[in-house]
């Protein structure tokens, strides 16, 4: 048996450390997937007026802060008893839209294509792995150039999400009571010529690479399997009667079920934590222990009904009947390609069926009591807000990640997170250059900047680990 420690994982949000068994034929036996951050928000919240907690929330990742500003408006809205009107739905989806397309661009083409593609011989695509690239020269040449136009379009997301939101990537004014934007014919036609833009290179550039990478590497369609199990909380409303383009609902041994977020808990036996295990998160406790034993990560384990459940763009088109040829690494590239064009398609319905100057906000104060629950997806699948408050005052807040679902560590049942659970059995062909491993992780897309370093007054880390140069870079 042979420990292989990939730390840090790179090209993903946060610092995501993998820690495997091989067996005497380079085979997976066990896999340890450790969060290396502390997220410490639900403390921060404690105290603070409920209305903050969109502007709060949002630091929580660059990347995926408008799902988290949407999450905390829906649990202060839902503590309130307010439903949102029709025009605040089609302007969250709008800019929510906007985010899931950059996030969903960045993912394929500068955190997940170099784990396939050689990037140019030079700085910052080397020092890097030389390991199973199937792309010729001529097409690997025409894959870097999408890369580099990938990065124009998501500059272009960014600023089309900006014109109904403030600015991006915090998104300024997705607030508890709707949204405070009122748009105009200008704005709605200089989103629309974006839009137009975005949804050409999704068509035309995004759609073609997508299924090149399949074709070349479909042997990836048999490879980080996992549990198969599949949860979505649902997203982006269709009316104000509940709605959904992507619907809630869960998938295991083959059947279709309903969701009840009633059946959600967090286990910490392998985590940071000297909470109270097994807690639904509406009654969760944050209480952080690095010097825990027998714990691996600042990552809880979610569980649904006790089991380990995967979250992501694939889980969203399952449920929502768009995809469903299976669950690997190459089914979550192919998910997320068809969400991306299904988001951009619906966005212009939104985009018509937008009032010029209706207001879509209403000021709905604080609520004294009560509690409430703020459920949507981010790019990288289901979140959720727990919200509690008491004399004007939050007194309790938590949140579940997507990453937090995926890269989860064993539950109280010893069972694996879902990563964890897709990297068993997996042959590495090379131990010093894992890459197979790198393309299950990253096929996730995990993200754990929802964090902050843990430190000592002095400013020394009160957890270390050992660095391996493994990962390969930025």
């Amino acid at each position: 048996m042979t420990t292989l420690t990939i730390d840090p994982i790179t090209r993903l949000e946060g610092h995501l450390k993998v820690e495997v068994t091989l067996d005497a034929n380079n085979t997976v036996a066990e896999a340890k997937v450790g969060g290396n951050l502390y997220r410490g928000f639900e403390n921060i919240l404690i105290n603070r007026l409920p209305k903050d907690a969109a502007f709060l929330t949002q630091r929580i990742c660059g990347v995926c802060p408008v799902p988290h500003a949407v999450a905390s408006a829906k649990a202060v809205e839902d503590a309130r008893g307010f439903s949102p009107n029709l025009q605040a739905l089609l302007l969250r989806n709008l800019i929510l839209g906007a985010n899931f397309i950059d996030s969903n661009i960045l993912h394929f083409y500068h955190l997940a294509l170099l784990d396939y593609v050689q990037g140019p011989q030079m700085g910052p695509w080397t020092p890097g792995y030389d390991q199973d690239y199937r792309f010729s020269d001529a097409e690997t040449q025409a894959l870097i150039g999408s890369y580099v136009a990938a990065l124009a379009i998501r500059r272009k997301a960014h600023e089309m999400g900006a014109i109904f939101c403030g600015k991006l990537p915090h998104a300024a004014n997705v607030v508890a009571g709707g949204v405070t934007a009122r748009p105009t014919a200008t704005g709605i036609s200089k989103f629309r010529s974006y839009l137009d833009e975005i949804q050409s290179f999704i068509a035309n550039t995004y759609q073609v690479d997508v299924h090149k990478l399949a074709a070349k590497y479909s042997d990836y369609y048999t490879v980080g399997v996992g549990y198969g199990n599949l949860i979505s909380f649902g997203v982006f409303d269709t009316d104000t009667s509940g709605g959904l383009l992507f619907p809630p609902g869960t998938w295991a041994n083959g059947t279709t079920a309903a969701f009840d977020p009633a059946n959600i808990t967090e286990d910490v036996k392998y985590s940071w934590y000297s909470s109270p295990s097994g807690m639904p998160p509406a009654s969760g406790i944050t209480n952080p222990n690095p010097s825990k034993n027998g714990a691996y990560t600042w990552l809880k384990a979610p569980r649904y009904e006790s089991l380990p459940y995967e979250a992501g763009p694939l889980a969203r088109v399952w449920m929502s009947g768009d995809y469903q040829r299976g669950v690997s690494v190459m089914d979550r590239h192919m998910g997320r390609y068809i969400e991306t064009a299904k988001i951009a398609a619906n966005m212009q319905i939104w985009l018509n069926r937008l009032e010029v100057g209706a207001g879509a906000f209403t000021n709905i104060g604080d609520p004294a009591s009560g509690s409430g629950l703020g459920l949507t997806e981010a790019p990288r699948g289901a979140l959720g807000h727990w919200v509690s408050v008491a004399n004007g005052k939050v007194s309790l807040y938590q949140v579940i990640t997507p990453t937090c679902w995926n890269a989860s560590p064993m539950d109280d049942s010893d069972n694996a997170g879902p990563i964890e659970k897709a990297m068993e059995g997996t042959h590495v062909a090379d131990p010093e250059q894992p890459v197979e491993l790198l393309r299950i992780v990253h096929a996730f897309d995990p993200c754990t900047g929802c964090a902050v370093h843990v430190m000592t007054p002095e400013g020394t880390e009160m957890s270390q680990f050992v660095v391996q140069p493994m990962g390969l870079p930025l």
